[in-house]
């Protein structure tokens, strides 16, 4: 979380560290959902092949989704007494995963490596729930509930992936 500015204040009842590790969590998270949220997009445009349509319009509700997510955490982080910082330079410059690489793509080929994204963001975020349980139960619960709506879109993009008898394409 370099070059991202602490205030000088935090939530009451918090202590400056508590606070301070909280925001650089949240602020991890921050990154990864906009990033999502742009791949999601991505995705959005550039998807071709049979079920087009419906995964066209599947991803919309996702985006937005997602965007609520990360306005939810910036908002988090401020409260905290941090400054979330979502330019596009910084969130190159903090994300710790390589950009998505499928350009235009069947259906299959791009859920494929949107489950992948999935896989780490919701990795990511059940660390990160972990973490929080010890800093701030508040920041800990709103990530909670975002893992359980983020599960459920990987569960949405699964459902093309999967065979019959269970196993996904990889």
């Amino acid at each position: 979380m370099s070059n991202v500015k602490i205030a000088e204040f935090t939530a009451p009842g918090i202590k400056d560290n508590a606070a301070k590790d909280a925001i650089s969590v949240l602020d991890d998270r921050m990154v990864a959902l906009i990033d999502l949220q742009l791949t999601l997009k991505h995705i959005h445009w550039n998807v071709v092949g049979p079920n087009f349509i419906g995964v066209h319009e599947m991803l919309d509700p996702q985006v937005e989704a997602v965007r609520e997510m990360t306005d939810t955490i910036a908002e988090r982080i401020a409260t905290l007494g941090g400054v979330p910082v979502g330019t596009p330079k910084s969130i190159v410059e903090r994300r710790r995963w390589d950009d998505y690489s499928v350009g235009k793509g069947l259906v299959t080929d791009h859920l494929t490596a949107l489950d992948k994204v999935y896989n780490g963001v919701n990795e990511d975020h059940r660390k990160a729930i972990d973490t929080l349980s010890e800093l701030d139960p508040v920041s800990e619960d709103m990530v909670t509930g975002q893992l359980a709506q983020l599960e459920q879109f990987q569960w949405f993009v699964r459902a093309h992936i999967e065979s019959a008898s269970g196993e996904l394409k990889s």
